[in-house]
């Protein structure tokens, strides 16, 4: 039993990065670290970190770059980690580049920070938003002091920007419990029982190419049976999105945010992931470990991560997207084949126990127990 005080920081979360934390917390909680989360309170109604044995401190970090919202969140996670008694915790372990950059800010003297980046970004451009995200970039690799990259292509980029100790450490998505309803069931709820059901799971932002996915699917009205979108997960552009189902007229369903994707799953007939980034992808992880037939774009970390168990398409290629699920489903011994190889490669990843191991140990470098 360790007592390491560990703090994990993290911004606004709909998906993998929430239910990662939520993982780590709870293992660690049982290994004996008292653990506080510090993120936005909408992470807490959603993830319910307290639930795991952690401590939970509402800290308002925002999704973008805000200069008054950054420069409160910062004073908000100063205050906080210092604690009512001036103590500071063992270890900070942010999240994502937003609550990097807050903790490096915030950060108690003598603390060693360690930043997981869970996503790539692309900073190529020329505007200024571009130009600030990689000075953010660079100002969380030069201050961590161990920099996580859950894609080992991120490792190079994090050590252009400054990294000093840069690692590849690979997140398992947590297994997802078993469906508790047949297909049947849910294609009856999403009154799909005749149709085939495409579906993605994620939060909902413009890098997962929803965009994409509802203009391809609204030409789809050709085939008989028309087949059904299904769309799990919420996040900032959930209102564009709609209006633009509205305006294409496109079968398509947006959820939001859902527990049982373990039973939409089950009542897939595909599974897919259209994004134009990715690292260690979630749903991919959970789509092929339940054996459902995934098509993916070659984003990131994606073609590593499932090897041959899923049809892969260029990033941003409506033709190409359109071209594959009109294939895929009127093709049902390769869609038998990705499914039976879907489990044989997860079980060729990481475990969650692995990922913590990983974790556990480095903060027993870092702190010595």
């Amino acid at each position: 039993m360790s007592g390491r005080r560990i703090a994990q920081v993290l911004g606004t979360s709909t998906g993998g990065i929430g239910t990662h934390v939520v993982s780590l917390t709870r293992e660690l909680s049982a290994r004996g670290d008292r653990v506080t989360v510090f993120g936005p309170a909408a992470t807490e109604e959603r993830f319910g970190f307290r639930e795991t044995g952690a401590r939970f401190v509402p800290i308002e970090i925002s999704a973008s770059m805000d200069p008054v919202k950054d420069a409160a969140a910062c004073w908000a996670l100063r205050k906080a980690l210092r604690g009512p008694g001036g103590g500071a915790p063992d270890v900070v372990h942010a999240h994502g580049l937003r609550a990097g950059l807050v903790s490096r800010v915030a950060g108690v003297p003598g603390v060693p920070l360690v930043v997981s980046w869970h996503i790539h970004l692309d900073t190529s451009g020329g505007g200024v938003r571009d130009r600030l995200l990689r000075e953010a970039e660079k100002a969380v690799a030069r201050g961590a002091a161990v920099s996580l990259c859950t894609d080992p292509d991120q490792v190079g980029a994090v050590l252009a920007s400054g990294g000093v100790d840069v690692r590849y450490a690979p997140v398992a998505a947590p297994p997802l419990p078993a469906a508790v309803r047949d297909a049947a069931e849910v294609k009856a709820e999403l009154g799909a029982e005749d149709r085939p059901v495409v579906l993605t799971v994620g939060r909902l932002h413009p890098v997962k190419r929803i965009d994409m996915l509802i203009d391809v699917a609204a030409g789809w009205r050709d085939m008989d049976p028309v087949p059904l979108v299904v769309v799990a997960g919420d996040g900032p552009i959930r209102s564009e999105l709609a209006d633009r189902v509205a305006q294409r007229s496109a079968p398509v369903l947006l959820l939001g945010h859902r527990s049982d994707v373990a039973d939409l799953l089950a009542a897939a007939d595909l599974a897919v992931v259209t994004s134009d980034s990715e690292t260690r992808q979630m749903f991919a992880q959970e789509a092929l470990r339940a054996g459902r037939p995934l098509l993916a774009t070659r984003a990131g970390g994606v073609p590593g991560l499932v090897g041959q168990a899923a049809r892969l398409i260029p990033t941003g290629d409506p033709a190409a997207l359109d071209a594959a699920v009109r294939e895929l489903l009127a093709d049902p011994e390769e869609s038998a084949r990705l499914a039976k190889a879907g489990p044989e490669q997860a079980a060729t990843w990481p475990s969650e126990t692995d990922t913590v191991d990983q974790i556990d140990a480095l903060y027993r470098e870092l702190t010595g127990r």
